[in-house]
């Protein structure tokens, strides 16, 4: 039996963990660190197991100084280490679903007939679905993936600040997402923290857990 150390998850996130305002540009991960960030980010929940999102890693200096622009100038677009764009799919379509069967029944070794019934439930919720709300409904499964890269990262001691704070039109734009079926809803720049961010310092704030949680 594999022993696996024990990592105080809770510990990581009170004394570790904080949204990155300013970033070292001369420290980068390495190819290992990123790789083990995408495959977690692969491995995050989302309904039905669907996945109807794309990160986009974005490397080019040149596509980060546009996406920058078009974040406000805000500098942690280009100054971390490694910038990833979430952006989701804005429809439900059958053809992504039967695509989803497929990996099923090649993965596990089943008969794809006998996933006929849960591929109905999926395409049933997909029809009764307005383009909006198939486009909210996998925003939200977005931000799942979202709060298991943070999670990885505290654990891993890798620095990363989720952000919304940006012009996702023109992140379309920019990235050729809307030919794509996609739309960028939140970004996360990765890497190691400035010595110069202030931040860092500044004690954590958050509600006590008895206004947070509701025992019923």
């Amino acid at each position: 039996m594999e022993i696996v150390e024990k990592v105080d998850v809770i510990e990581r996130l009170t004394n570790f963990r904080y949204a990155t305002k300013k970033f070292d540009s001369s420290k980068k991960l390495t190819e290992e660190q990123v790789n083990n960030i995408l495959a977690a980010l692969n491995l995050s929940a989302s309904s039905f197991g669907l996945q109807p999102y794309k990160f986009i890693l974005v490397n080019d200096p040149e596509v980060r100084e546009k996406l920058k622009n078009a974040a406000f100038g805000q500098t942690q677009v280009t100054d971390a280490s490694h910038l990833i764009v979430f952006a989701h799919k804005t429809s439900m379509d059958h053809g992504f679903i039967e695509k989803y069967i497929d990996n099923i029944a090649t993965t596990r070794d089943v008969p794809r007939e006998a996933l006929g019934g849960f591929e109905d439930v999926m395409k049933g919720t997909a029809n009764n679905l307005t383009e909006d709300a198939a486009a909210y409904w996998n925003a939200r499964q977005t931000y799942i993936a979202l709060g298991n890269l943070l999670t990885y990262c505290a654990v891993e001691g890798i620095d990363a600040c989720p952000m919304e704070g940006f012009d996702g039109n023109a992140f379309d734009e920019i990235l050729g997402l809307k030919e794509k079926g996609l739309h960028a809803v939140v970004i996360a720049p990765v890497g190691y923290r400035s010595e110069e961010d202030g931040m860092q310092h500044a004690k954590k704030v958050r509600r006590p857990i008895s206004e947070i949680v509701e025992v019923i």
